[in-house]
C-alpha cells in the first residue's frame, strides 16, 4: 500500500496542554522527510499523535493516508494500514520472543495462509545479518536486557522485516555510537523506494549524512516553522535555532498570531 500521508491544521495536546498549533504537512510514497526543531517544539507529539497514542487529544484538524481519514482508525488499524513508529525509548515485553513478535506482526499483514513459516525465518536471519545482530536474540524477549544500541536496531529489524508504507523515527539515533548510527541509516536506505516514505525526527545532522532527505522541516512552537531542501540543515548547524525564533517573533506580530512557511 502506498503511503502518501497528508496532515491539515493538526492540533493537539496532552493532559489539558495545547502542544500541536496547526500542524501542515505531506508525505508522499518514497519521499524522506526530516523533522528538527528544539526541545518542545512538538516533534515526538506529532509521532505520538499519527500512531494513536490514546494519552493525546486531538483537538482539530484531519490527516488522511491515501485519502482515508487516519485519526478514525485505531492504533491496530493503522499498523495495518502499513504505519510503523520507531521509538525514541522502546520498550521492553517479556514472555514475548523476538521470533514469535515479528512472526505475528507479519502474520497479521499477510493474506490468510500467504506467510511461509520458513520464507519467514530465511527473512529473518538474512535482515539480523544485515543489521549485525547474533541471531540468539530470535529466542530472546524483546527488548529485556537490550542495551540502548541493541534496543534501537531492533526497531530498524523490525520495520525491515515489516515492510511498512510509512516509517516514522523518532529520534532513533540519539545515544547511538557511529557503528550503531551506520546500521540504523543502512536499515532505513535498504527500504528506500517508490513504495517507502519516511518521517525522521532527529536533533542531529549526522544521520542525514547517511539517511539523505528529500526534504527538510523545522518544528516551532507546536507547527511546522520552515521548510526547505537539505541545504536546511547546514543553515541549522551554523545558526542554530536562534534565527527561527527571531523570524517566528517577527512574523507573530505581523500576522496576529499566524507563522509563515517557506
Amino acid at each position: 500500500m502506498a503511503g502518501h500521508l497528508i496532515i491539515k491544521g493538526l492540533e493537539a495536546g496532552i493532559a489539558g496542554k495545547d502542544i500541536l498549533a496547526g500542524v501542515d504537512l505531506e508525505v508522499r510514497a518514497g519521499e524522506i522527510h526530516a523533522l528538527m526543531g528544539p526541545n518542545g517544539s512538538g516533534k515526538s507529539t506529532l509521532a505520538n499523535v499519527l500512531m494513536g497514542n490514546p494519552a493525546y487529544e486531538v483537538r482539530g484538524g484531519e490527516v488522511l493516508l491515501e485519502g482515508e481519514d487516519f485519526l478514525a482508525l485505531d492504533p491496530s488499524e493503522r499498523a495495518l494500514r502499513g504505519l510503523f513508529l520507531a521509538f525514541q525509548y522502546p520498550v521492553e515485553i517479556p514472555g514475548v520472543t523476538v521470533g514469535k513478535f515479528l512472526k505475528r506482526a507479519i502474520e497479521l499483514r499477510s493474506p490468510p495462509g500467504g506467510m511461509s513459516v520458513s520464507a519467514y525465518i530465511k527473512d529473518l536471519r538474512a535482515a539480523m545479518d544485515f543489521m549485525e545482530m547474533d541471531q540468539a536474540f530470535i529466542n530472546r524477549y524483546l527488548n529485556q536486557g537490550f542495551s540502548g544500541g541493541e534496543k534501537k536496531r531492533m526497531e530498524v529489524l523490525q520495520m525491515i522485516m515489516l515492510k511498512p508504507s510509512l516509517a516514522i523515527l523518532d529520534e532513533t539515533d540519539s545515544g547511538l555510537d557511529i557503528d550503531a548510527l551506520r546500521l540504523v541509516a543502512d536499515g532505513v536506505n535498504r527500504l528506500r523506494g517508490p513504495g517507502f516514505g519516511a518521517l525522521v525526527i532527529t536533533h542531529y545532522r549526522r544521520i542525514l549524512e547517511r539517511i539523505v532527505p528529500d526534504f527538510v522541516h523545522v518544528m516551532y512552537k507546536g507547527r511546522i516553522a520552515v521548510s526547505g531542501g537539505k541545504e536546511l540543515v547546514e543553515t541549522l548547524e551554523a545558526k542554530g535555532y536562534d534565527w527561527i525564533r527571531e523570524r517566528y517573533g517577527i512574523e507573530e506580530e505581523a500576522n496576529e498570531g499566524s507563522l509563515v512557511s517557506t
